[in-house]
Order: structure tokens, then sequence, then C-alpha cells
């Protein structure tokens, strides 16, 4: 299986790179012509590529969703965090609602198509190493997403879970935004498999591993007190981490 995956990973590889330099200036094209929905637009299109891209190395990607979200308010998106491949099906499964991502900083500059799209299309960028500049960003963020009701992802692990096994949540990310997001609705995420893509580490990338995005019933953020809350989503999320 690693022999093939040797053989299949540099065609993935070249169509993957290929499709973030594409889309680079037609971001731009999008954002200077059309503006916010000419950018949004092209960045929708490019995710569904990239996820499709997966298919190269045997990976469908699938979201499942058995709840009617609620519609004219602010979603926030709450999930585990595996790999990078977690972004691009959020981001088309759930484009109606204007998914907005908490990043950090050091993303937002030398990466074709995602740094471009961090930095013009309303990403919140925390800069970890100072913690009163990162909250101050994420107010603003919150802010932000309550005026436009567009809607937050969040992984409040911080960083990737290696061998799908997750972290701890951290509280400070999510309270920000809760805190002036009251009548929101928080939807725990739970992502599978998509570690998988490097069980083998950075190269060559892991061959037949589907990657399932499932959705859990939404939870009013003032229907708690959010220490409860916190655990409510976080043990949502982890009971179906298989």
């Amino acid at each position: 299986m690693k022999i093939l995956s040797y053989v299949l990973s540099p065609v993935f590889a070249v169509v993957f790179f290929s499709l973030l330099f594409i889309f680079h200036p037609l971001q731009w094209l999008g954002l200077k012509l059309f503006g916010y929905k000419g950018h949004k637009f092209v960045v929708d299109y490019m995710n569904w590529f990239l996820s499709k891209s997966l298919l190269i190395v045997g990976i469908p990607v699938k979201v499942e969703n058995n709840y009617d979200l609620p519609q004219n308010t602010t979603l926030i998106f709450v999930s585990n965090h595996q790999s990078l491949f977690d972004i691009p099906p959020i981001i088309w499964a759930f484009r109606k609602y204007h998914p907005k991502f908490v990043s950090k900083v050091e993303l937002s500059k030398g990466i074709p198509s995602i740094s471009f799209n961090l930095r013009h299309g309303g990403a919140a960028l925390i800069d970890r190493k100072d913690g009163k500049k990162a909250i101050a960003t994420l107010g603003k963020f919150a802010k932000t997403i309550n005026k436009n009701k567009w809607s937050a992802v969040i992984f409040p692990e911080g960083t990737r879970s290696r061998k799908g096994k997750p972290k701890p949540f951290s509280a400070n990310g999510l309270k920000m935004i809760t805190k002036y997001n009251p009548e929101a609705f928080i939807v725990p995420l739970t992502i599978n498999n998509s570690w998988k893509t490097f069980k083998y580490g950075k190269y060559p990338v892991g061959l037949f591993s589907p990657i399932l995005v499932k959705t859990h019933k939404p939870i009013q953020v003032n229907s708690l007190p959010f220490n409860e809350l916190l655990a409510q989503v976080e043990t949502t999320i982890k009971k179906h981490i298989n």
C-alpha cells in the first residue's frame, strides 16, 4: 500500500498545488472586480476542487448533516482538528453560512491562495505569542461576524491532533466569540480519518481513508452557562471520534 502511495502522491501534490496557484489570481480578480461576493464565490469553488482532488489518492470526503441549521443568525462551528484537509469540506458544505476561520497569523503569509483568503476573507489571524493582541483580534472578529451574520469556525484544540486522538479544548477563543454573539448557535462538528492522510508523516499521502465531517445538534449559546456549554460541546464532538 505504501508503494502505491509513493506512486500516487506526486500526482496528487501536483494537482493540489496547481489548484492553489490557479485560484490565487482568480481570488484577486474576484475581489477587485466584484468585492466580497466575487472573492467568496472563487474561494467556495476552490475548496470544492481541493476536496475532490483527494480522490486521486482514493479519499472521498463526505459531510453528513441531519439537522436544519438556524438561518439568519451567526453559527459557531466548533470542531476537532486532524489535518489541513479538514478545512476545504467545511468551507464548501457550509458556504451559505459564510464560515470564517480562527487561524494562527503565520498562515497569512507565503501560501498561495490560502494566505490570500485568510488576509482578505474575514478570518481572525491570531498571534499566539501576544495574548493581549490575540484577545483584541478575537473581539473584533466576534463583533464582525455578529454584524454581518457570518459564521465562525474554531478548532479549540489549538493545533492538529496526531493519530486522531483529540487534545483538551481551550476555552479562550470560543469564550470571546460567544461573548459578542449570545444569540448565536454552536454547531459541533466531528471530523474522522483526515489524520490518516499524514499517517506516514508529511510524505507520502495515506491512501483510501474516507474523511467524514459530521454535524451534531445546534446549541444556542445563551441556553447554558459557558462552562457547561463548553463541556457539552467537547463531549459531543469527542464521543463520535472513531
